[in-house]
């Protein structure tokens, strides 16, 4: 019996780390696929001799000036939506606890949007308004769900009725704002990476230098938290304290990516259940939901930019497009289950 355990085991991990190997393969496909096209095609090894510093000066110019910084945007602000959906859904046990669900994006949007109508705002200051939006409601959700511990639909209900609120406020400060300001608070909303510069990757990547790897390490107790905290305790983890970790960790992941790329729908939302269908065996799969939140961005953006005509559309109107309808399967299912 022990063996047979033991062969189950390993098998799930090599599923886990195939399926992680190849979500990583893909996303540096797409990612170099990104640099090659546009108005002005670059190939593949040319693309290649430029990251390595073997370019021709025009080469280098279009894949270091104008692709790469948003190129990079995109696979971060993924990474950080993926990696931050997965901890919120897996902590809570709830598929709907994302921060796009449960109104952290929301509180960041109004955040941004208070900067930019009220205050005049710009650049770095929206970004930082952004993320002490995003701070501050996951901090007011979380007071409100507590009782003595946070419960999975609780957390949910009370961030979605925050969320609702905080949208009524960016709603009527829209209405109030002037039209070119209001239009450029428009856009920031739908969330996208186009024109994104270093300026916007440099901050984004240090943050998720610390970030990332913290999570990773907290999120070895999801294991023993999703057994009731009762076991878990018994397990020797401490968690109050690692769950505050990990949703402080989810939080912030989702306020710098929400800072650096605008509120793109639904990233974070459809990760994590993706990544654990892939890699199955009931894991937490947090790498792979970062993976794949850099997947379903970088080939948003690719789609919006360049296969539906003339226009551009921003990567947030592609995963909207792609989210929504799951969202509406999600709950039609978790109504019927309901019921039976």
């Amino acid at each position: 019996m022990t063996g047979v355990v033991a062969a189950h085991r390993r098998a799930e991990q090599r599923r886990a780390t195939t399926a992680t190997l190849a979500t990583g393969t893909a996303v540096l496909a797409v990612f170099l696929l990104t640099l090659s096209y546009g108005e002005f095609q670059v190939s593949l090894p040319d693309v290649v001799k430029s990251l390595t510093g073997t370019g021709l000066p025009a080469v280098d110019y279009i894949v270091h000036t104008v692709r790469l910084p948003r190129a990079l945007t995109a696979l971060l602000v993924g990474l950080a939506f993926g990696l931050s959906g997965a901890i919120f859904q897996r902590l809570v046990r709830n598929p709907l606890a994302s921060p796009d669900v449960i109104g952290v994006s929301a509180g960041a949007s109004t955040a941004a949007v208070t900067a930019m109508i009220v205050f005049g705002a710009g650049g770095l200051l929206v970004s930082v308004a952004a993320l002490t939006g995003a701070i501050l409601t996951a901090t007011v959700i979380y007071l409100l769900s507590w009782r003595s511990g946070v419960g999975g639909y609780r957390l949910v209900l009370v961030g979605i009725g925050i969320g609702a609120g905080l949208s009524s406020v960016t709603s009527f400060l829209m209405t109030r704002a002037d039209v070119r300001v209001a239009q450029e608070a428009l856009f920031w909303l739908t969330g996208s990476v186009t024109g994104r510069t270093w300026g916007h990757v440099q901050p984004l990547a240090v943050e998720l230098l610390v970030l990332v790897p913290l999570c990773l390490v907290l999120g070895r107790a999801l294991n023993g938290l999703q057994l009731g905290d009762d076991l878990a305790r018994a397990l020797g983890w401490r968690v109050e304290a690692t769950r505050l970790g990990l949703l402080l960790g989810g939080v912030l992941l989702a306020g710098a990516a929400t800072a650096a790329a605008g509120p793109v729908a639904f990233v974070a939302f459809v990760s994590g259940p993706i990544a654990a269908r892939l890699v199955g065996g009931g894991r937490p799969a947090l790498p792979a939901s970062a993976l794949v939140g850099a997947l379903v961005l970088l080939v948003a953006d690719f789609i919006g930019a360049h296969l539906l005509g003339d226009v551009q559309f921003p990567a947030g109107v592609i995963t909207g497009v792609v989210g929504a309808p799951y969202l509406l399967w999600l709950l039609a299912t978790a109504n019927r289950r309901g019921h039976q």
